[in-house]
């Protein structure tokens, strides 16, 4: 049996990262990507940093003690994340202020299937 590659499925409703940088600051967003990096710097109060990654680039999130305690299965244990929060931009930099972590790790079933 071999194996072929079957590109990544969109989770309906969400923003490629290389569009992020067309939308103003503020505005609400839902991106999904794969998890590349998780950061909780004891110098951070709290605060957990996230990267994603998708086929168009990387997403930088940042996740709120408050936020991380609602989500905090989808936080810690994800590998596939739909995130929703708002844009934010400061020195060069986009962020993603999350208010929602969705764990959907269960569609990446759906990256590798038999060929006939």
């Amino acid at each position: 049996m071999s194996l072929r590659y079957v590109p990544l499925p969109r989770p309906p409703h969400c923003v490629p990262a290389a569009q992020l940088d067309h939308a103003n600051g503020g505005t609400r967003v839902t991106v999904a990507g794969l998890v590349i990096l998780r950061q909780r710097p004891g110098t951070a109060k709290g605060v957990i940093f996230v990267t994603l990654e998708d086929e168009t680039g990387t997403i930088n999130i940042v996740v709120w003690q408050k936020v991380y305690l609602q989500f905090r299965r989808a936080v810690i244990a994800g590998r596939l994340l739909r995130v929703t929060g708002r844009i934010q931009r400061e020195g060069g930099v986009t962020h993603l202020i999350a208010e929602r972590v969705e764990d959907i790790s269960d569609m990446l079933n759906d990256l590798l299937a038999p060929t006939g």
